[in-house]
């Protein structure tokens, strides 16, 4: 997925042109989009924010083999001591290495040729260093490389001085049987009678992790030999093309290789060791001109930062001081991740911008890389905002005895344990950390004991579990992840037998690689199971049902304007731009105004629907709309009702699709819709209010059927229903939905008494603006315990007193906040801007 680059002259002029506006991001309410797929601005300039200090300075690619030098200052003729000038690299990134002062920074950067011809410089940047901004500063690259072991001993040098003591310890550890027992496998697999042991290598990756383990542990040479044999027999064969070509299958190559080559360095003779090191060195050369230059411009690269990061870097680590390429690399790795990671290095919450459940995925390279660098560099990795807020990010958004929380590929999966390698990135993080959240969540499950990569890291490290593994008690019931775009809230964490929760997703990452198009979407939990929830199933990222049925618009609880969705691009993005964390009322406020912004212009999807022999068209939910507005307000009214209110609007009149889906067939009761779920024993109602007219319809077809014969993930091809509530055509429209859940055995749900647009159910009482012609506004308030929430007023009644609202369409909380009753209010939080005004 690649935007066309600017030539050095219209990237010079570009330049000039944004340099023009000093206005900051917030007076532009909806640039075209917050996170460029593919930088084509400089980053960071005067309408940026930066997301952490110091702010790497980024580039939009160049040509091939050009090295970038960069400038950076408080001094604007970059002439005083503050003045920190970059040696020229092929990247296009530079990372400063120390906090820099609050107050204006200006910089610049040129582009030296490959014959040492140096470039003029670019016009000078600007940015504005807030004192608030969180600061993680990182040593220069040169301390990494210092402190890096100068025996063949690296890769887990950080277990160096604890595997000793911990090896007295080991055979009472739960994982000691384990890593015996995976020893054994490997011991028993014999490669040797293999003629193409590269087909193989996902499986000798695996035993080489099972046989390092057990060898570092044990010390028993049966391990080391096995290790040695296994590696012969790869360097006996050709390697294979077809295993090269493949990212996922080079990096296993390549660690495995490595993890091999400097646990039996003696093991081996010169002639294999050379052989070794020659076919490290053929996969790093094979994808280094595929990287460099590349990943630290593009957004985020899934399977570059799942595995092939780690496992090339394990193979550069190894070879740094014997070969100038590998040092070059492993330099690039370092720079590379202390600019742009964890989690695209525009994201502090600690939620995975990329769908929760491809957290997994990075799981094991979040742990392996923080411990690796932390200890080479001597500065704790796991201070980096993002690091410090994942251990809630983990527990709030795959909760124990649940089905994820669910906005990207892979949400569908039906497994009520959270993956064993999340239990065990949160095990890691409550042992180095004492993380109270990554305590409570791996205990509760401990199917941290089966993750193999981690497991050294549990025997070695004489890192305890903490003693108290219960959840934190000022745990928020509802929590905003606010660079990632998510809102999630519990009616009750301490019972997860009858907690009811709400995912809400509007993100700034807008769609793409495993995230998909559903701004403003809602998925709801009681007893972890599904009530409504987004519908299809990932098999393929390319195939009709994935494209039309699964990361469609169309499979969320969202809406659509003429049938009409988001398209798969960081531009159709949302945000969240207001929430509260009230004991009886969780709000968020999200707007997907510019979500529905036409077809992707990605080469990749353009290909995908291509070969799928499909169109980006309105017949299957991709084209222009004239939607401007959409803007969703969502509460959870504890403990059992959920509220939200529609803002809708047009330039002309367009037909709304307001969408619900269930793993249940609705009954449908005029505006009523009620589901009975008996594998959970309660049933749910929602009732859709407006002044509008609409036609209320369900099907239990896709739009394209899953093609059950490429199944190869375990899918569970259950019936899912979907009910599409047509609006009659107008340009604006306000929707108002009341949802109320009950457990089996108690009286019916009633319906909600309306009265003008005054509602009443339970202890509730709502009274919205459905007139789309008047200004919107919504009051909600508890009749029990006065809770009250208002928007869009110039007053309300807050606690037996008058609120008066500061700001014209503001929202307004009155509840106990964080053990305190009190009134706050709030009006919208702009997205941190990366990319262009």
């Amino acid at each position: 997925m690649k935007n066309n680059l600017l030539t050095m002259k219209n990237l010079a002029l570009a330049a000039c042109t944004l340099l023009c506006s000093t206005l900051h991001a917030a007076t532009t309410p909806f640039p075209d989009r917050i996170h460029e797929n593919t930088r084509t601005t400089p980053y960071p300039q005067e309408f940026h924010q930066p997301f952490i200090n110091p702010a790497p300075l980024l580039v939009p690619p160049g040509e091939e083999g050009d090295s970038v030098q960069f400038m950076l200052s408080q001094d604007k003729t970059f002439k005083d001591s503050s003045t920190q000038i970059s040696k020229p690299a092929v990247w296009r990134m530079f990372n400063p290495h120390r906090i820099l002062k609050p107050g204006t920074w200006h910089w610049r950067f040129r582009s030296v040729k490959k014959g040492g011809e140096k470039m003029p410089w670019s016009p000078t940047y600007s940015f504005t260093m807030d004192a608030d901004v969180p600061q993680f500063v990182t040593p220069p690259f040169e301390t990494f490389l210092r402190n890096i072991p100068q025996n063949h001993a690296r890769l887990y040098c950080f277990l160096d001085a604890t595997v000793e003591e911990a090896r007295k310890h080991m055979r009472q550890s739960p994982d000691f049987e384990r890593m015996i027992s995976e020893a054994r496998d490997a011991l028993a697999m014999d490669y040797r009678t293999d003629t193409a042991p590269y087909k193989k290598i996902s499986l000798m990756y695996k035993h080489a992790n099972y046989l390092h383990t057990a060898y570092m542990m044990m010390q028993r040479d049966v391990y080391a030999e096995k290790m040695v044999q296994n590696v012969r027999c790869l360097l006996q064969t050709e390697p294979d093309e077809n295993v090269l070509a493949n990212d996922f299958n080079a990096g296993e190559l390549a660690y495995t290789l490595a993890c091999t080559y400097e646990t039996c360095y003696s093991r081996f003779s010169t002639q294999e060791r050379q052989q070794i090191e020659e076919l490290l060195l053929s996969v790093l050369n094979r994808y280094i001109p595929h990287i460099i230059g590349k990943e630290e411009v593009h957004i985020f690269d899934n399977h570059f930062w799942q595995f092939t990061f780690r496992h090339f870097l394990q193979a550069a680590l190894v070879l740094h001081d014997k070969y100038p390429e590998a040092r070059n690399y492993l330099e690039y790795s370092y720079e590379l991740w202390t600019s742009r990671a964890p989690a695209s290095g525009f994201n502090r919450d600690g939620n995975w911008h990329n769908g929760t459940s491809y957290f997994s995925a990075n799981a094991v390279t979040l742990y392996y890389i923080a411990e690796l660098f932390s200890y080479l560099t001597k500065t704790d990795f796991l201070q980096h905002p993002w690091y410090r807020n994942s251990g809630i990010g983990e527990a709030y958004s795959w909760l124990p005895n649940s089905s994820a929380a669910g906005f990207g590929d892979g949400h569908e999966k039906l497994n009520a344990q959270p993956l064993r390698i999340r239990s065990a990135y949160a095990d890691y993080l409550a042992r180095k950390t004492g993380d109270p959240y990554a305590a409570w969540y791996s205990s509760l499950n401990r199917r941290y004991l089966d993750e193999y990569e981690t497991r050294i890291y549990r025997l070695a490290s004489g890192k305890e579990r903490p003693d108290n593994e219960n959840l934190p008690e000022d745990a928020p019931k509802a929590v905003w992840f606010k660079d990632s775009g998510e809102m999630i809230a519990n009616s009750d964490l301490n019972d997860l037998s009858n907690n009811l929760s709400l995912s809400f997703r509007s993100s700034p990452f807008g769609s793409g690689s495993h995230t998909h198009s559903n701004q403003n979407a809602f998925n709801l939990h009681f007893r972890g199971i599904p009530v409504y929830r987004a519908i299809g199933h990932y098999m393929n990222f390319a195939d009709s049902h994935n494209l039309l049925s699964y990361r469609n618009t169309r499979a969320y609880n969202t809406i659509l304007a003429d049938s009409i969705g988001q398209p798969f691009t960081t531009r159709a993005y949302g945000n969240i731009v207001r929430m509260f964390n009230g004991e009886h009322i969780s709000y968020a406020l999200g707007d997907a105004s510019k979500a529905y912004c036409g077809i992707s212009e990605y080469p990749m999807w353009e290909k995908n629907f291509k070969n799928a022999g499909l169109e980006q068209s309105p017949e299957n939910g991709f084209g222009k709309t004239p939607l401007k507005k959409f803007r969703r307000h969502i509460f959870l009214l504890h403990p059992d009702k959920v509220l939200i209110y529609d803002e809708l609007e047009a330039d002309k009149e367009v037909h709304w699709d307001w969408l619900l889906h269930s793993r249940h067939q609705f009954h449908i009761e005029n505006n009523r819709l009620t589901t009975v779920h008996p594998e959970g024993k309660f049933a749910s109602l929602a009732e859709i209010f407006s002044e509008q007219p609409c036609k209320i319809s369900q099907t239990d077809r896709y739009q394209a059927d899953p093609n059950k014969a490429i199944a190869v993930r375990g899918e569970e091809f259950y019936k899912e229903w979907s009910i599409d509530a047509r609006f009659s055509p107008c340009k604006k429209n306000r929707v108002l939905t009341l949802i109320q859940i009950t457990p089996e055995g108690k009286k019916t749900i009633p319906a909600v008494r309306k009265n003008s647009n005054t509602f009443r159910f339970g202890d509730w009482t709502v009274t919205a603006e459905l007139d789309a012609d008047r200004p919107a506004s919504l009051y909600i308030r508890n009749t029990r315990n006065n809770a009250a929430f208002g928007y869009g007023l110039k007053e309300m009644n807050a606690g037996g007193k008058t609120y008066r609202f500061k700001k014209k369409n503001a929202s307004v909380l009155h509840d106990n906040i964080g053990g305190i009753w009190e009134t706050k209010e709030m009006d919208d939080r702009p997205a941190l801007l990366t990319g262009a005004k």
